[in-house]
């Protein structure tokens, strides 16, 4: 029985689970499984697993083996918590993102990493000038960038840049951070 909505979006958030255990049972991986289900508005496992091995089969045919990331910098000369930098990537991702949503080629591109995993990394940055060379480099290469400012209100100086996000094309984010340790 095909599922009834009232609106075009009313049940679009509610997987059935039923059906992404049966996809997960074919190796789809969860977030694709839940993407395809999305897609098909949730009738069956069947048509979700056809949209998804037919929107592989269409992707591998083109120059759409590109993968992309985004990478976010942390500013280690600042004494943060755990909690704080967890706070700043957060914020930087989300910034990052809306960013993305003001340019075409941007947009397509935070889509293309969304449907490739969505990759996300987290590196050390020596300071705050550090940051800044790293974002003319990234926009330099046109690389889209988000620079975190924080308020203040808790562990650091206000206006204090904590964290630079920085996405695009996997090669391209090497070029500016590759030889960065992990945080």
């Amino acid at each position: 029985a095909k599922l009834t909505q009232s609106g075009p979006d009313s049940c679009s958030q509610d997987i059935n689970p039923v059906f992404l255990q049966q996809l997960r049972e074919l190796d789809i991986p969860e977030e694709a499984a839940k993407q395809a289900l999305l897609h098909t508005r949730n009738v069956s496992a069947e048509e979700a697993a056809m949209y998804y091995f037919n929107k592989l089969e269409n992707e591998e045919e083109g120059d759409d083996d590109l993968m992309f990331k985004m990478v976010f910098v942390v500013n280690m000369d600042l004494a943060m918590g755990v909690g704080k930098v967890a706070a700043q990537v957060g914020h930087a991702a989300v910034g990052l993102y809306q960013a993305l949503q003001e340019k075409n080629s941007w947009r397509e591109m935070a889509w293309k990493w969304d449907h490739t995993g969505a990759k996300k990394v987290v590196v050390q940055g020596t300071n705050v000038a550090h940051l800044l060379e790293l974002q003319a480099l990234a926009m330099s290469l046109s690389l889209p960038t988000y620079l975190v400012q924080d308020a203040g209100l808790t562990q650091v100086e206000a206006g204090a840049r904590t964290v630079l996000a920085i996405m695009g094309e996997e090669e391209m984010v090497n070029n500016v951070t590759g030889s960065l340790k992990l945080l």
